[in-house]
């Protein structure tokens, strides 16, 4: 990766061998809405407008040649996650950016088509692939960082056991931002998923009423009727908190449910 710009490309090869975006909390600047196509490919601005700026030559020339590239992922400054391989199967002047292939079945099947039945199996094979490939491990990434690698409830520490939770669900259109996560672990994640327990606007944990008073062992004991009343531990930086709109949201829907 080239620390000063977005794409590098070294003096010795013909072609790029990688991309960048860097990381921003600022929802505006998410590059997986505003370049995202009808087709649901994702795109890469060109850099600047000059199509002969060298670096469109280097991104134009790995196109040409069918050359996989590694699109860096920013999850905080100055710290990046590597998707690989990526390529670039088109290019769009007009919109000075080129398309995104996220795996060969992308790569392959690529082909400009005004086919209607064709544009929609291809949004939803894109959905998946840039989902799994790219905004989940992303979101993963960022809220963990943005937690410093620890459960928000417990503060278990051990990264395998740790999950980014949504609190706006995929299926609910959440987005993939640090605002709409919280690091949990795993069980933690699984009775937030379930309405086992909710994490109200103002941080504080509150345990469903009928979980608070069943009697089993140590786990149910320690590791959720514990946590009622207390509060859940927040990123330094304000602009990472949790969303206190989507924790509302969220919250309400806890209440309807119990």
């Amino acid at each position: 990766m080239d620390p000063q710009r977005g794409i590098r490309k070294p003096k010795q090869l013909d072609a790029a061998i990688s991309i960048r975006t860097v990381f921003s909390v600022d929802l505006d600047r998410r590059p997986y809405d505003d370049e995202r196509g009808p087709d649901g490919y994702l795109r890469y601005k060109w850099r600047g407008t000059d199509p002969n700026h060298p670096e469109n030559v280097a991104l134009r020339r790995a196109m040409q040649a069918n050359l996989p590239l590694i699109w860096f992922q920013g999850i905080a400054t100055g710290l990046y996650l590597p998707i690989a391989p990526i390529w670039f199967v088109d290019e769009e002047p007009v919109d000075l950016q080129f398309v995104v292939a996220f795996d060969e079945q992308q790569r392959d099947t690529w082909a400009r088509t005004d086919d209607a039945r064709v544009i929609d199996l291809r949004r939803a094979y894109a959905d998946r692939i840039v989902r799994e490939r790219l905004h989940q491990p992303v979101f993963r990434e960022q809220v963990l960082t943005a937690y410093e690698n620890r459960c928000a409830l417990c503060r278990l520490r051990h990264r395998a056991l740790l999950d980014a939770a949504h609190i706006r669900g995929d299926a609910q259109g959440g987005e993939p931002v640090v605002t709409n996560g919280i690091a949990m672990c795993k069980i933690h994640h699984a009775a937030f998923d379930n309405r086992f327990m909710a994490v109200r606007p103002d941080y504080g944990i509150e345990v469903r009423a009928d979980v608070l008073i069943e009697e089993d062992g140590p786990t149910l004991k320690h590791a959720l009727q514990g946590l009622h009343g207390r509060s859940i531990e927040v990123p330094r930086r304000r602009s990472l908190r949790p969303s206190s709109a989507l924790l509302e949201e969220r919250y309400e829907e806890f209440l309807s449910a119990s």
